[in-house]
């Protein structure tokens, strides 16, 4: 049975737009929009506001017409329904199935709220973490450990991104879990990238750089052993942010070039090449430089940086409220609320708990100049954004 999403085909009739017309809106090849209605191809996340603009709906809505996928329902009705009643007659094209739903998920991560994504994503780790456990030994075994493990990771990072990181109980209870399941499938590269997760936690929430450099470090240690550089370089990056925090300037810069050599050596046939976007360098680096006191140097970088994160606007947030904290600590003051301002638009549509958390201290340091014009509108949209 060929694959439809026949409500977003709907939706593009219902608003009076052909595909063609789309497709010229949108600055895509007529192509583009039937592969997208026939469910072979998945919108781009640079594409997904203009396309939800065309179509006169939400970010949130587009993705629920992207995910109404007529074979995947009748999939759901028949060979999972099938394993989740007789679990131990789970097969590849199950697991397969369980994978691509997690894909689908995790690729509208950047622009969706976590709350929205939240059950989807606890009721897949659920029905994935039961198959596993009746599973017989093998590759089905092996292939859903894997998945399951992909699963926890995601479970964390939505439920402390959703709790403006401040679940971090949860998010690592989720992340050791994706640790245990990878160890005992002795599966080296979803274990570094949990030990990352786990780290991301001790440097943004609790505080605890040390902590959180020593989880990089083994997590790049781990990565190189399985000769994932995308993922080596990720996590050195980190390592060079943690130093950043505890004012180690050499030894952030020697991170930061180690991180761009071993991402300048990746390549698709790296197995975690999708982890990494081609400005994450520039993004950590202007943390970097911001945590070093060096808020010009940052500027240079956020700015660029920001420009070119349209798309993914969870880490464009961040990249915001780093921007304003760089202005900020220049005494830039009125550059300051114009990047808070797009960093609260951003942040009110995504619900972004990082971005939230560096908008909301980016407002506590501007409260010097409180009096000055434009300040109060600033502060006035943060309280109503904490509120919410």
């Amino acid at each position: 049975m060929a694959l439809r999403r026949h409500r977003l085909a709907s939706r593009r009739k219902s608003v009076g737009h052909t595909q063609e017309s789309l497709a010229e809106r949108l600055g895509v090849d007529r192509t583009t929009v039937v592969r997208w209605e026939r469910a072979e191809s998945e919108p781009q996340p640079w594409v997904r506001r203009g396309l939800a603009i065309a179509l006169e709906v939400t970010l949130e809505e587009l993705a629920q017409l992207l995910e109404d996928v007529e074979e995947a329902r009748t999939r759901r009705g028949d060979r999972l329904a099938y394993s989740l009643k007789n679990p131990r007659a789970v097969d590849l094209a199950t697991v397969s199935y369980l994978r691509q739903e997690l894909v689908t998920v995790t690729d509208t991560y950047d622009t969706t709220p976590s709350t929205s994504l939240l059950p989807t994503v606890a009721r897949l780790h659920g029905e994935i973490t039961f198959l596993h456990s009746y599973a017989s030994l093998g590759g089905v075994r092996r292939a859903l450990a894997t998945v399951r493990a992909d699963s926890a990771m995601l479970m964390g990072q939505l439920v402390w991104d959703a709790s403006q990181r401040r679940d971090c109980r949860t998010a690592v209870g989720y992340y050791n879990q994706a640790i245990g399941v990878a160890k005992q499938n002795a599966d080296l590269l979803p274990e570094a990238h949990a030990r990352l997760r786990a780290g991301f936690v001790a440097l943004y929430a609790d505080c605890e750089p040390k902590r959180g450099l020593a989880q990089a470090a083994q997590a790049a240690q781990l990565a190189i052993s399985v000769g994932s550089y995308a993922l080596a370089g990720l996590a050195v990056l980190h390592v060079a942010e943690a130093n950043a925090m505890m004012g180690e300037r050499s030894a952030c810069d020697e991170a930061l070039g180690e991180a761009e050599d071993w991402l300048q050596r990746v390549d698709a046939a790296d197995p975690a090449h999708g982890l990494v976007a081609a400005e994450q360098f520039n993004r950590m680096a202007g943390s970097c430089y911001l945590a070093l006191g060096k808020p010009r140097k940052a500027q240079a970088v956020l700015e660029a940086t920001s420009l070119a994160l349209h798309g993914r606007e969870k880490s464009r947030s961040i990249v915001l409220g780093n921007l304003a904290l760089a202005h900020i600590r220049q005494r830039q003051i009125e550059e300051s609320a114009a990047v808070l301002h797009e960093a609260i638009d951003v942040v009110e549509q995504t619900r972004a708990g990082g971005g939230a958390n560096v908008l909301f201290g980016a407002c506590r340091e501007l409260q010097v100049w409180r009096n000055s014009a434009g300040i109060d509108d600033v502060t006035d949209r943060v309280l109503s954004l904490m509120a919410k």
